[in-house]
């Protein structure tokens, strides 16, 4: 077991609890109005709440989308933190994780597309944390565009690559779980994006709580490699980085210099994927 273990749950509680510091910060600042308010208005004259209360009167404009939250300063300074180093950490677990199976079953096109959508991912995330929606619409929604679809097409290829080499009825059982996370990622951001486009209040609203949904699932699911991780070490990273090395290597022998001594190279284990 490494250190490497520590990664992918880091990005999880890390991110987690980063977007929602930013949301409780959003809040007492009357930024955004809270997640549990369904009552909007038109319009507000001055709001009689208290700076540190919540807002009493909301608008359209308040609507707690997690973008919107990270708009107005303090909160868009670690709204942007999170976003740069959130993005970082998924960077580097994806090149793990492609690492890590190149040593276990080679090469595939699978694997090469889920590092592409896993950096993808990584991509819009830095655009939509550094370019808010109220300053810069158009890239935010750019950044958006990309991030969201990108992440649920890598959890969906990795899904299909935790089946195919999944061995023991752990591996299988993780492999479950991802495919319902999937399921619930796939269901809030269709639904976040047909809310998204109606001006009702409350669709506006169900759909700000569908894009949480979609964010946390997303990050929970980037905490299930932890289960993985406890076999990687920095030899991965190498494996990833000189692919056409490992390509040629395929298992080392005994004596030879392991890549990866959690993982069985008998040729019947070693599945194409």
């Amino acid at each position: 077991m490494t250190a490497w273990i520590l990664l992918p749950i880091s990005l999880s509680a890390f991110s987690i609890t980063g977007i929602w510091i930013v949301y409780a910060m959003a809040v007492m600042n009357h930024h955004v109005c809270p997640v549990e308010n369904w009552s909007y208005n038109e319009s507000c004259s001055a709001d009689p709440a208290k700076q540190g209360y919540p807002k009493s009167c909301c608008t359209l404009e308040d609507i707690p989308l997690i973008s919107k939250c990270g708009t107005y300063p303090p909160e868009s300074c670690l709204f942007s933190l999170i976003g740069n180093v959130g993005a970082f950490m998924v960077v580097v677990i994806c090149f793990l994780r492609y690492g890590q199976l190149i040593e276990h079953s080679h090469s595939s096109w699978v694997n090469t597309t889920a590092l592409i959508t896993g950096c993808t991912n990584a991509a819009g995330l830095v655009v939509v944390g550094n370019f808010q929606v109220d300053y810069a619409k158009s890239l935010h929604y750019i950044g958006a565009g990309v991030a969201f679809p990108a992440g649920l097409l890598f959890v969906c290829l990795q899904c299909v690559l935790s089946y195919h080499v999944a061995a023991s009825a752990l591996d299988f059982w993780m492999a479950h779980l991802r495919v319902f996370l999937t399921a619930v990622a796939l269901i809030s951001l269709v639904l976040s994006g047909i809310f998204f486009i109606h001006e009702s209040f409350l669709l506006q609203h169900l759909a700000a709580i569908c894009e949480w949904a979609f964010v946390i699932d997303i990050l929970v699911f980037y905490g299930t490699f932890t289960y993985e991780f406890g076999a990687v070490s920095n030899d991965t990273l190498v494996a990833a980085l000189q692919h056409s090395n490992s390509r040629g290597g395929g298992c080392k022998s005994p004596g030879g210099s392991s890549t990866s001594t959690h993982l069985n190279c008998n040729p019947e284990s070693i599945a194409m994927i």
